[in-house]
C-alpha cells in the first residue's frame, strides 16, 4: 500500500508539472489572465492519477465528473442560442445528474446527491491559492482518523486522495497554477464518496439509520464549505462588498456564498427568481447569510441592505 501511494504522489507531482509547461504554451481556455496568467485545468493531474489508482465504483464517479468537468474547461464560456446557461454549465450538470444515478446504482442511496453537491464548495475554494488543496488535505485526514478511530484500520482511498493532492500543491500554493473545473469537481466527488463511506461506518458503530447516515454527512457538507468560507475570508467579504454591495457581510454571508455561489448558483436563482429581488429585514436571517442566499444578479434592482 505504502509504495503505492508514494508512486502516487510523485506520478501526481510530475504530471502537475508537465500539464502547467503544456498549459502554459497552448493558451487557450485552459490559460487564463488571473495573477498575470495562470495555466487552469492542471488538475487534470490529479484526476489522472486517482482514476489509475482507485477502485470501482469510486472510479466510475470520479471518472464522470472529471470528463465532464473538463469538457467545461476546454469549452469555456460559451453560451447556447434562447437558452439560460452555457455549454459548460450543462456539461457539468449531466455530470453530477450522472455521478448521482451511478451512485444510487451501487448503494451509495441518497448519499449520492451529496457526493455530487461536493463540487459546488471545492469549485468556490479553487478561486483562491491553496484553499481547495488545504480543504481536501485537511477533510481527508479528518476521513483516516475518524475511520481508524472506529475501525483501527487505515483507510487506503481516503489517504490516497490526500497524497495525491499533496503531489500537486505545491504550485496551487504558490499561484501558479488552478485546479479548474476537472480538479475541484474531482477531489470534490472524491471528498464526498469518503464522507459517505465515513458516514456508513458511523452508522453501523452508533446505530444510526438511514437518515442519520444522511444527516451525518451533510454535517461534513456543511463543516466542509464552513471550513473553505474560514480559509476565504478575506476574500469573501472584499468580493461581497464590491460586487454584491451588502456592506456589512458576516460569517453567514461568506458561508452562504460557498454553499449557493458561482455560476451553477446564479444560473438557479435566475432559474428561480427571474427578475425578482427579495430583501431580507429579519436578523437572524440576516446572520444566517440569508441576504447572500437570496441576492439575484439578474434582479432589476437589488437593495440588500
Amino acid at each position: 500500500m505504502y509504495e503505492e501511494l508514494i508512486l502516487a504522489f510523485l506520478a501526481s507531482a510530475v504530471l502537475t508539472y508537465i500539464f502547467k509547461e503544456i498549459f502554459t504554451r497552448t493558451k487557450g481556455n485552459l490559460y487564463t489572465s488571473v495573477r498575470g496568467g495562470t495555466p487552469r485545468a492542471v488538475g487534470l493531474a490529479p484526476f489522472l492519477i486517482l482514476l489509475l489508482f482507485l477502485e470501482p465504483p469510486y472510479q466510475y464517479l470520479i471518472g464522470i465528473i472529471g470528463l465532464f468537468a473538463f469538457a467545461d474547461d476546454l469549452i469555456g464560456r460559451k453560451r447556447i442560442k434562447r437558452l439560460p446557461f452555457e455549454i459548460g454549465q450543462l456539461s457539468r450538470g449531466i455530470g453530477m445528474l450522472l455521478v448521482m444515478a451511478v451512485g444510487f446504482y451501487y448503494n451509495f442511496g441518497a448519499l449520492a446527491i451529496l457526493i455530487a453537491l461536493m463540487i459546488q464548495p471545492m469549485n468556490i475554494a479553487d478561486m483562491q491559492p491553496g484553499t481547495a488543496c488545504s480543504t481536501v488535505i485537511t477533510m481527508a485526514l479528518l476521513v483516516v482518523l475518524g475511520i481508524f478511530a472506529l475501525t483501527s484500520t487505515i483507510y487506503y482511498p481516503a489517504l490516497l486522495i490526500m497524497v495525491v493532492c499533496l503531489g500537486y500543491a505545491t504550485l496551487d500554493y504558490q499561484g501558479k497554477i488552478m485546479m479548474g473545473e476537472v480538479g475541484n469537481h474531482s477531489f470534490g466527488v472524491g471528498l464526498g464518496i469518503l464522507y459517505a463511506v465515513l458516514g456508513g461506518i458511523v452508522g453501523n458503530s452508533f446505530g444510526f439509520g438511514s437518515l442519520g447516515v444522511f444527516l451525518f454527512v451533510l454535517a461534513l457538507f456543511i463543516l466542509t464549505s464552513i471550513f473553505i468560507a474560514f480559509l476565504r475570508r478575506k476574500n469573501l467579504e472584499a468580493f461581497i462588498k464590491k460586487n454584491l454591495k451588502i456592506q456589512d457581510p458576516n460569517f453567514g454571508d461568506y458561508t452562504m456564498d460557498v454553499l449557493t455561489g458561482g455560476g451553477l448558483g446564479d444560473l438557479m436563482r435566475k432559474i428561480i427568481l427571474k427578475k425578482r429581488c427579495i430583501k431580507i429585514n429579519n436578523k437572524l436571517l440576516k446572520i444566517l447569510g440569508f441576504r447572500r442566499l437570496f441576492f439575484n444578479p439578474y434582479a432589476a434592482e437589488n437593495d440588500v441592505n
